[in-house]
């Protein structure tokens, strides 16, 4: 008897030592952020308990990727994470330009965005003047340039490296156009196949108004008459066409439809700036409100799936001939996808937004609580 509870006793020590401070550690799921600047996504992903952010990629979509690159770099000052690596990306897209782009609106209409090409609204919006920058143009910040330097590092030589060091244990959170992802892909045909994991923003199937107010109202009504146009996939729809394609052995697609029902309001703002540590609060207070939680959405599903009220497995391409459909989502259920290599994909189409903006408020709550 005594030998069976003298077991019993070193089991239960077993048990209790391995819930100790570096199995905790060892069971924070690994992330690589690929985005195109710094914002609540990353601060979302950073700051939670339960995530390893192994590093973050830059890559041209909103901004440009040297742009993109210091706005990450000057994020990880303010969120005191200098210790995660920032490596620039893709500056062009694979075949996609600034002059196709322009030959494209004078043959099928206005685009509503077009990130680094963007100039000027088409029409009078309730958002801040777009600013147009070059390529090349030397970058200073609102928020002040930072001090630290990016990896010399190409993002895609730093994704193969990432995910044959940590075979099946990193996913992936891409929020902006896939151009660095499809580049690795190429270069390494195992990359994908050694990813755990990829959620993505972008596509788009169906969105509907859901908000009653101006702001919603003018992101919403994009869809009406193109509800299959997303700007990510359609800044470079050949590096999206590619990731579609590529051996994920789990594929997340966060498309536009969500999107509709969630808003950066003034409220949320200011309950994010109070849960969170001061420096990343004074940079929670430089936020302009009034945009849908597009990427916070993907960094919501990471950290808890349960956000999501609506999901189908789909088959998941894009367009990538260049007409009046270049870059337009193509989606197909089993037994009807063209067998071109294209891959099933858990597409959300619905989430709580309440649910959301509490997993928001507790991933920056939790780095408070850790004294970042």
């Amino acid at each position: 008897m005594h030998k069976i509870i003298g077991l019993f006793a070193a089991l239960w020590l077993a048990a209790v030592l391995s819930c100790g401070p570096a199995h905790a550690e060892a069971a924070k799921r690994k992330v690589i952020i690929d985005d195109e600047g710094f914002a609540l996504v990353h601060l979302m992903l950073l700051e939670s308990d339960r995530i390893d952010v192994i590093g973050i990629t830059s890559v041209s979509g909103n901004t440009w990727a040297n742009r993109a690159t210091a706005m990450a770099l000057r994020g990880v000052e303010i969120a005191h994470r200098p210790d995660v690596p920032v490596v620039q990306g893709a500056t062009y897209p694979l075949l996609n330009s600034e002059a196709l782009t322009e030959r494209w609106e004078a043959l099928y209409g206005k685009l509503t965005w077009k990130g680094a090409w963007m100039k000027t609204w088409v029409e009078p919006t309730v958002q801040s003047d777009p600013v147009y920058y070059g390529p090349n143009d030397p970058v200073d910040l609102p928020q002040g340039n930072p001090k630290i330097k990016a990896s010399p590092e190409i993002a895609a030589n730093f994704l193969i490296r990432m995910v044959h060091q940590y075979p099946g244990q990193i996913t992936i959170v891409a929020c902006g156009p896939l151009t660095n992802l499809a580049l690795a892909q190429r270069l390494d045909p195992q990359f994908a196949s050694l990813v755990g994991e990829l959620v993505y923003m972008g596509g788009s199937f169906n969105p509907h108004q859901v908000l009653n107010n101006v702001s919603a109202a003018e992101f919403a009504r994009e869809y009406a008459n193109s509800p299959r146009r997303e700007f990510n996939a359609r800044f470079d729809p050949e590096a999206a066409s590619i990731v579609s394609r590529s051996p994920w052995p789990k594929l997340v697609v966060i498309p536009a439809d969500p999107s509709t029902a969630t808003q950066l309001t003034l409220d949320l703002l200011k309950r994010l700036e109070k849960a969170a540590t001061p420096d990343i609060g004074k940079f929670i207070a430089t936020m302009e409100p009034g945009f849908p939680l597009w990427d916070e959405i993907a960094a919501g599903y990471v950290l808890d799936p349960r956000i999501v009220t609506g999901a189908e497995d789909l088959y998941v391409d894009y367009n990538t001939q260049f007409g009046p459909g270049y870059g337009d989502t193509l989606s197909w259920r089993e037994h009807y996808q063209p067998g071109l290599g294209e891959q099933k994909a858990h597409v959300v189409r619905a989430i709580d937004p309440k649910r959301l903006e509490a997993v928001m408020v507790k991933a920056l709550a939790e780095g408070v609580k850790r004294g970042d």
